[in-house]
């Protein structure tokens, strides 16, 4: 028998203090952390406060959650609280009892928190500063009465107050290097901003979160309630038995949005780096704009969204990191994942080319006049002609009189359709209140006659859509060209030559 001989060891405070605060937050995974447990604590409104003085600020998190008793205080206090092998209780989005502590020590160097259950209210402090003067983990019973006024008390019967100070590493107090106040608050509306993505799903159904008084307005990546976007079938698949719902989406055109609800679609990134997946953890944003190296972000592929949902017993199938904001996709699924993507992000190539909504048969789009079709599924393939375009069709069933006219008309089309002239356009969102000047609508008339003298079955935003990618109509929306036929063309009626 080998008898082991065993030393308890306790690593020393100073250097581990210091190293949890690098592991890797930024302002705002800091706070959507912190945010967690309050949803966690059944909260349904919480107050997020910003006190910038010149430096020597605070962030205060208030929530009407369950509180804490003092001994789950205790433990909520202690470093690695959580094994994060354990199972976890549904929609329950703490994973390493980690992220109040990390989170909170990644912006400043003193936590104070006091919360209330059932009536009752228990406190606790951490200063990182004293932590460090004795290298010793020394936690204080008590918040300090320098910054007791500031901190204030839970309103109601339960509730908890999360409160941050010596803010070094969100604004540089104590240094030579302190943020200006723009700059302070500008880093605040980003972290609006984030949050109204990151928890919108919540936000939605019954969460209320302010911050400095203002409330957020969740930002739906999907573009809930838009008639023009394309919501593909929900896939399941399955990785370690554990279920994982993929939903795609395809957004509408660029030209069917005025300047500024094109860039609020846009969301924190922007509309080509926020292409890819949106992994979702109990209806939590985890992950959001990445292709995880499966292909490029590209112009004509912006449209695509496709959201990822998993539950916490996935975990360790995701490899979900102390932040929640890093993950890495199962080898089980990438596969499949991938030719999903695929699928989606040649529908957005062609929805970027033709400016159209367009229903996919067979890899084709159906239902419109486009004079060019990809070769293959790869954007920088060579264009073939559409051989089932339907004024060439129709020449191919009549030898009338009519045909060298319909011949023009065709020749025409191609000359104007060049797909390499479309995506060149540097301006595809509309104007507000646009104007079209007396050239563009004495064109999109003519245009328009042309091809309703086709005797081809056609009705206004049809044919819109076919000269809105002509080149010289790029800035002109779908809607505006439809308009200006409705009143100026005889739609009932062909044209005669």
């Amino acid at each position: 028998m080998v008898i082991f001989l065993e030393i308890h060891t306790q690593p020393s405070a100073a250097p581990v203090i210091q190293a949890l605060r690098s592991i890797g937050y930024n302002a705002q995974t800091a706070i959507a952390d912190i945010v967690d447990n309050s949803v966690d604590a059944k909260a349904d409104y919480i107050d997020i406060e910003f006190e910038y003085d010149m430096g020597d600020g605070y962030i205060r998190i208030a929530d009407n959650g369950i509180g804490m008793t003092e001994g789950e205080l205790q433990k909520a206090m202690t470093i690695g609280s959580k094994d994060p092998r354990d199972k976890r209780a549904k929609e329950e989005l703490g994973r390493f009892g980690m992220g109040l502590k990390t989170a909170s020590f990644s912006m400043g160097k003193r936590l104070c928190v006091i919360t209330k259950k059932d009536g009752v209210t228990s406190e606790r402090c951490w200063d990182l500063d004293y932590v460090s003067d004795k290298n010793e983990w020394l936690l204080h019973k008590s918040v300090p009465n320098e910054v007791r006024n500031r901190v204030g008390q839970v309103e109601g019967n339960s509730g908890t107050i999360v409160f941050i100070d010596r803010l070094d590493r969100f604004c540089g107090y104590g240094s030579h290097k302190v943020l200006k106040q723009d700059s302070y608050y500008s880093k605040v509306r980003r972290i609006h901003k984030y949050l109204e993505m990151v928890f919108h799903v919540m936000l939605e159904k019954y969460l209320l979160i302010t911050i400095n008084g203002n409330a957020l307005c969740p930002w739906n990546p999907f573009l809930e309630g838009n008639s023009r976007r394309i919501e593909g079938e929900e896939q399941i698949l399955r990785v370690n038995k554990n279920i994982i719902r993929i939903t795609p989406y395809v957004l509408p055109h660029p030209s069917t949005f005025n300047q500024v609800d094109y860039k609020y679609a846009g969301g924190v990134k922007g509309w080509r780096d926020q292409q890819g997946f949106y992994i979702y953890r109990e209806n939590r944003m985890v992950s959001f704009g990445d292709w995880f190296g499966m292909f490029p972000k590209d112009v004509p592929s912006e449209l695509v969204r496709i959201k990822i949902e998993f539950s916490n017993a996935a975990d360790n199938d995701w490899k979900i990191d102390v932040k929640k904001s890093t993950i890495f996709i199962p080898d089980e699924i990438k596969e499949d994942l991938k030719a999903i993507a695929k699928y989606y992000r040649q529908i957005s190539q062609e929805m970027m080319l033709y400016r159209t909504k367009t229903t996919r048969t067979g890899g084709k789009i159906k239902g419109t006049l486009n004079t060019w079709e990809l070769a293959t599924d790869n954007i920088d393939s060579a264009y073939l002609l559409n051989r089932t375009h339907p004024v060439l069709t129709d020449i191919l069933k009549t030898v009338d009189n009519n045909v060298r006219r319909k011949i023009n008309i065709y020749l025409k089309l191609i000359e104007l359709g060049s797909p390499n002239n479309l995506l060149k356009s540097g301006n595809m969102v509309k104007k507000e209140r646009q104007q079209v000047d007396g050239k563009s609508r004495k064109l999109i008339i003519d245009y328009a006659e042309i091809l309703f003298s086709t005797d081809i079955e056609l009705d206004a935003e049809k044919v819109a859509e076919t000269i809105s990618m002509m080149s010289g109509f790029e800035g002109i929306e779908i809607d505006t060209i439809k308009k200006v036929i409705e009143k100026e063309v005889n739609i009932n009626e062909p044209n005669n030559p």
